[in-house]
């Protein structure tokens, strides 16, 4: 028997999980830490809680698994994108906290670019928009604010990376400065139509080049782990094989290889990729155009739409309004009432991301009666998270048809909140197809071990990888589509009183 161990490092978690060659978990591992809000808008880790709460869980589960521990074949990262780390190369030491994907520090910065004419060149050549979501702003402002980081950067005495590159730096030893396709195309730095890191682009944001790690496909040999990184059940010589972007990740986990499969990951923010091909296809619906996670050299694509508050608005409840003691209260909590009374629940606390693209936007909770209860508020909150998945399906099906493609006909879906029967259930009804829940839905984790399985040899083709794949439950709608229809048009009347100045 052949394991595959992947480390999963998320917005507000750590995990590790050790899959078997069919795809089951033989052990896994998690470990939440700090969220860092030094000033309204701003979003920080601290990149060494990242890295020791990702080896924590890695010995947790080799520990587990004991003389076992032989039988991993290789190693594969699936990490929180665009979060954006810069480090010493001679001591290993970050000279400022990681900025967070969901930071929104650099809408200044993005404004300018805008202003200045760039973007229709950004979303060119990288699919992407300019908005403060990507890492090439981030990576900006810490050259322009930490003092002689720039110069530094200049002189080859700094590294950039994103999470993933930060994790293959530590497993490594310093050995290995590298990241994948579907990590480098979330930056605003590199050419997907080419895959490259683009000099024009470098310039217009003043990155220095000597900042940059090497970029492989997604299934590759990056390096070992170094002796005594995972402790003592570390197996010597453990390959690092596979790595992707999280939401590229959970696609492939999903066995969406193929042009027209999609798949909606519902985590602290939502994440809806479909499938492209090898053909670059620019979106007319507010959507982004990435990098799938590439097993080779051959280029891959894929329409993308994220929302910025997904499974965050349910912490948001717990931490926030405290109208819950946990998180796994609220989907109870919600089916106490039949709907939502009317209430929506808009959870822009850091802005709109796809279709809207509003990062001035803040949450709204709109249609509050004195019947209004707690109840209410968190069934709105729960259906807000279908809502802004419906939105970016549609923009995509009509994005997919501009395409030559039909219309996308069912929603794979993973990720801790598709675990709530409710909200899938409305999802389905909001969306006029069915929602397919796997088995396994820790896909992101699975997709890398994949991968890793892929460059080890514990795999040979897509085809054996996509044989793996097996439904646990279809959610097929219920509601009349004309009564989903007037739920979508008030669902855009809030979004347009929350994004109103």
């Amino acid at each position: 028997m052949s394991y595959l161990l992947a480390l999963d490092q998320g917005t507000s978690s750590s995990r590790s999980i050790v899959f078997d060659r069919d795809g089951h978990i033989v052990a896994m591992a998690q470990r939440e830490f700090r969220q860092l809000y030094p000033q309204p808008g701003w979003v920080e880790h601290d990149p060494r809680e990242l890295w020791d709460s990702q080896r924590a869980t890695a010995q947790q589960v080799l520990a587990r698994l004991g003389a076992e521990a032989r039988a991993i074949a290789a190693l594969g990262i699936t990490n929180q994108r665009e979060t954006t780390v810069v480090w010493e190369r001679a001591s290993g030491a970050p000279i400022y906290n990681a900025i967070v994907w969901q930071d929104r520090r650099t809408e200044p910065i993005c404004a300018a670019l805008r202003a200045a004419g760039w973007e229709p060149l950004v979303q060119d050549k990288t699919g992407l928009r300019l908005d403060p979501y990507f890492s090439g702003t981030k990576l900006k402002w810490i050259l322009d604010h930490v003092p002689h980081a720039r110069s530094r950067a200049q002189r080859g005495e700094l590294a950039f990376g994103t999470v993933d590159s930060w994790l293959i730096w530590q497993l490594t030893g310093g050995r290995v400065h590298a990241t994948d396709v579907s990590n480098a195309a979330r930056t605003l730095l590199f050419n997907v139509r080419d895959n490259r890191w683009d000099e024009e682009l470098l310039r217009v944001l003043d990155i220095p080049a000597e900042l940059l790690p090497a970029v492989y496909p997604s299934s590759h040999p990056y390096g070992e782990v170094a002796a005594g990184v995972l402790g003592e059940y570390g197996p010597r010589g453990l390959p690092i094989a596979g790595v992707a972007g999280d939401q590229q990740a959970a696609l492939f986990g999903q066995a969406c290889f193929r042009p027209g499969l999609a798949k909606n990951t519902y985590g602290t923010g939502c994440f809806m990729l479909m499938h492209t091909g090898a053909r670059f296809q620019p979106s007319d619906n507010g959507l982004l155009t990435t990098s799938a996670a590439q097993p080779s050299t051959e280029r891959a694509y894929a329409l993308e739409g994220s929302v910025f508050v997904g499974g965050a608005v349910v912490q948001w409840l717990r931490d926030g309004l405290r109208a819950i003691a946990t998180s796994a209260e609220v989907e109870s909590l919600a089916a106490s009432v039949p709907d939502a009374a009317g209430v929506m629940f808009v959870p822009a606390f850091t802005g709109l991301g796809a279709p809207y693209w509003q990062p001035q936007a803040r949450g709204a909770i709109v249609g509050l009666t004195r019947g209004t209860t707690v109840a209410h508020i968190a069934r709105a909150a729960v259906e807000s998270i279908a809502f802004q998945s419906a939105a970016l399906l549609q923009a995509m099906s009509r994005d997919a048809e501009a395409g030559g493609a039909g219309p996308v006909a069912e929603l794979r879906v993973d990720g801790g909140a598709s675990a709530n029967n409710l909200l899938m259930q409305f999802q389905a009804d909001l969306l006029g197809i069915p929602v397919v829940r796997p088995q396994v839905i820790e896909t992101t984790a699975l997709g890398v071990a994949y991968l890793a399985g892929l460059q080890s040899g514990v795999y040979r083709s897509l085809d054996e990888i996509a044989a793996l794949w097996r439904q646990e439950r279809r959610f097929w709608p219920t509601l009349p589509r004309s009564q989903a229809e007037a739920l979508m048009a008030r669902w855009e009347h809030a979004v347009r009183q929350a994004t109103a100045p």
